[in-house]
């Protein structure tokens, strides 16, 4: 196995790796960061991507803000990750869809220009600068519930993440395609 090159500080079970990043929080000025210590109480689905302006990205950030009243109903925020930077996030939301654009979302995108948090989570593939599809689940104490990574290739599903989160929101164990409204096993 290659090695990564950094050492990830991102584990399931133990508190998530805390953040400060420049966003699209307040997409006039870009001077509102996200931060995750600012999320406390709430759920947070942190969504890494490879790049603006590309293919499969905005099929999955899209699926994701049309779905955004789901998880809000949850009491989880959303915020997604890319190597890109804060303008070019702008340019993106901004751009008209037949330029590539991806129009409005209704979360906030941030910029990890330095790799740090996306190395912390484990997802940066060195030599290329970006991130892989990771999708991280916090919970309201900031403990990580949740990983998945999938190759630049394949995007995620939006309705797999809302299954896990409301699973874990359950606070008990959730079977195999355990549903909202199904029995958690009794130990």
């Amino acid at each position: 196995m290659e090695s990564l090159g950094y050492t990830p500080r991102a584990f399931v079970g133990r508190p998530a790796p805390d953040f400060s990043m420049a966003s699209t929080k307040n997409i006039q000025t870009l001077e509102e960061p996200v931060k995750l210590s600012d999320y406390r109480g709430k759920w947070v689905v942190l969504v890494f991507y490879p790049l603006d302006f590309t293919f499969v990205c905005p099929t999955e950030l899209r699926g994701f803000s049309e779905r955004y009243e789901e998880f809000a109903k949850e009491g989880a925020e959303v915020i997604g990750v890319s190597t890109d930077s804060v303008h070019t996030h702008r340019a993106w939301i901004r751009a008209g869809k037949d330029l590539g654009g991806l129009g409005e979302l209704r979360y906030s995108l941030a910029s990890d220009l330095t790799h740090t948090v996306s190395k912390d989570y484990g997802v940066f593939v060195e030599g290329a600068g970006v991130s892989l599809r990771g999708t991280f689940i916090i919970d309201d104490k900031g403990i990580l519930r949740s990983s998945v990574i999938n190759d630049l290739d394949v995007g995620r599903s939006v309705d797999e993440t809302l299954r896990t989160l409301r699973a874990f929101k359950t606070g008990g164990l959730c079977p195999i395609d355990w549903k909202p409204g199904d029995a958690t096993l009794k130990p």
